[in-house]
């Protein structure tokens, strides 16, 4: 699936692992919901850890993007939720290992809390492929 990064010099430069925009040409969306450290089990990997629970959260988005025939390649826009803005370099540095550039269009909002108190990190995607 073609894409590209969309810049503008008329807006900062991003810091992180993202685009300020994404151009996607495709014939597939796949809308990928919020996805956390929740392990099939159902346990909650990594408690108290944000870079076990990225991993965790990510490797959840990268099973049902290839359930949906696709990659981590084909992401065109992320959301992540955390609870404590404190961990944003470290979720960051987790997102470098799953995403190369041309970097999806991101947002990252801290929230009081998610449907879990052990659970520190939620992250949603859309995808464009074919």
């Amino acid at each position: 699936m073609p894409k590209q990064s969309l810049y503008s010099d008329k807006v900062a430069e991003p810091f992180g692992v993202f685009s300020q925009g994404i151009e996607a040409t495709g014939k597939r969306f796949l809308f990928v919901s919020g996805m956390t450290a929740r392990q099939r089990g159902g346990g909650v990997a990594g408690k108290g850890d944000i870079r076990q629970q990225t991993r965790q959260a990510l490797e959840n988005l990268k099973a049902v993007l290839e359930a949906g025939h696709a990659s981590m390649d084909d992401v065109v826009k992320i959301t992540v939720f955390l609870t404590d803005m404190a961990h944003l370099m470290d979720v960051h540095a987790v997102r470098a290992e799953y995403f190369r550039p041309p970097y999806p269009a991101s947002t990252l909002v801290q929230v009081a809390s998610l449907v879990s108190p052990d659970m520190l990190v939620e992250i949603e995607a859309i995808a464009v492929t074919g």
